[in-house]
């Protein structure tokens, strides 16, 4: 039931079939009913809602109709990029409101009142508290994409604030790979007698997808990961570490064995993250470590294998790492570091995905071979972290960034001014 326009534009983005969350979920959406979407990772679920709603705008055009909602900064890019490539023969124009980015081009972006907003909830809250003029009192449609980690990441007063401005009289979405009973909450206060298009009820990882576990002592981690790096060459890899310091650390000691690793974490800014996820995407680095930043919706369609270095403490954030590889119909391998600390952990992802995962098959002489070179590395990593962070506090020091002092220093500065004007 989409419009020869809209199928003209999925053409043009190479996409032939409807998936099958697309095909359960856009009839029942042109039809006007609210929907929770229900589908593991990379099955195509931003076109499940971003087709209907380019559809009902065509039919009743209006600035401010869309407002999409999403836990992570590059998730929010990534679905902008897909609003712009579907409704681009209709010349839909959509915002990316997200922290990290300076606000007042965004109000200016707001004030030219956009068709569709995609949006991280806390700065979304900021806009509608403090930018003039805008309110999204004539919203006709609510997405929540990765439902289930917005209403977890403790964004819960921000939808609320959201829930409250927006009018009751709208369509709304919510889409996940897996669903929490915060959602249930939610959607019996938001959402009016909605479908539920699950296309996998049960947790599930993709067929193609060969997962393996490696259980080894916590203190050779870094040469089983060198190991492994060298028994897969020529692959792309995703390392997901658990912490921000973590991911840098072992960016460092794989940059100086000579791997072109890159990494990406919260930590580091905006600018910074979506240039290396670029780079990664572009292909002219073959490895990127990161936090569970990135393992929510993002498609980078040349991931080969995933590496859990760090296994996640909730099982959930599993699925949707190794979900990263074996997208839209590839296949793909995940490899998950167990060390004598995490076998409950690990345990419990076996349990959640109900099967037994086998063991990667490895020589440990020649794991023990690269232990020298390794810790050789490892020295130069922690140097250099040492010195990063030496000169973050240098300039922390005489450059105190917070507003306060800012605004102080602007003051200070406006004083010196005047005199000399005088």
């Amino acid at each position: 039931g989409v419009t020869d326009v809209l199928c003209e534009a999925c053409d043009q983005l190479g996409w032939k079939m409807p998936t099958k969350i697309q095909v359960e979920a856009i009839p029942v959406a042109l039809q006007g009913r609210d929907i929770i979407g229900l589908a593991e990772t990379g099955s195509g679920k931003t076109g499940a809602f971003a087709l209907p709603i380019l559809q009902a705008l065509l039919e009743t055009p209006q600035r401010l109709f869309a407002l999409v909602l999403t836990p992570t900064r590059e998730l929010a890019f990534q679905i902008s990029e897909q609003f712009e490539a579907l409704g681009s023969s209709i010349g839909v124009h959509s915002t990316v409101i997200v922290g990290g980015i300076d606000s007042m081009s965004q109000s200016l972006a707001l004030a030219k009142k956009p068709h569709v907003i995609i949006a991280t909830p806390g700065r979304l809250v900021d806009h509608l508290e403090n930018t003039k003029g805008f309110n999204l009192r004539a919203l006709k449609f609510l997405v929540m994409d990765e439902a289930d980690r917005i209403l977890n990441m403790d964004f819960e007063t921000e939808v609320d604030k959201i829930l409250k401005v927006i009018p009751r009289d709208r369509k709304t979405f919510l889409f996940s790979a897996t669903m929490t009973k915060k959602v249930q909450k939610l959607q019996r206060a938001a959402l009016k007698n909605p479908v539920k298009c699950a296309v996998s009820s049960k947790y599930q990882t993709v067929e193609k997808l060969q997962q393996y576990y490696i259980f080894i002592p916590s203190k050779f981690k870094d040469s089983y990961l060198v190991y492994i790096l060298n028994e897969l060459a020529g692959n792309s890899f995703m390392i997901f570490c658990s912490t921000c310091n973590n991911t840098q650390r072992t960016a460092l000691l794989l940059r100086n064995l000579g791997f072109t690793a890159i990494p990406l974490h919260g930590q580091m800014s905006q600018n910074k993250r979506l240039g290396s996820l670029n780079k990664f995407k572009a292909k002219a680095r073959s490895i990127l470590l990161a936090t569970d930043v990135a393992s929510r919706g993002l498609d980078i369609p040349h991931v080969d294998v995933v590496i859990n270095f760090d296994i996640p403490t909730h099982s959930k954030d599993y699925i949707h790492r190794v979900g990263r590889t074996a997208r839209a119909g590839r296949s793909g391998k995940s490899i998950t570091f167990v060390t004598q600390y995490d076998v409950e952990l690990f345990q419990r992802i076996e349990h959640l995905i109900g099967k037994k995962l086998p063991a990667f098959p490895m020589q440990e002489e020649e794991v023990m071979m690269l232990t020298e070179r390794v810790a050789e590395a490892q020295r130069f990593a922690r140097m250099e972290l040492r010195e990063q962070g030496e000169k973050k506090r240098s300039r922390n020091d005489n450059d105190d960034d917070t507003e306060e002092a800012i605004g102080v220093r602007n003051r200070v500065a406006g004083g010196k001014k005047k005199k000399r004007k005088a």
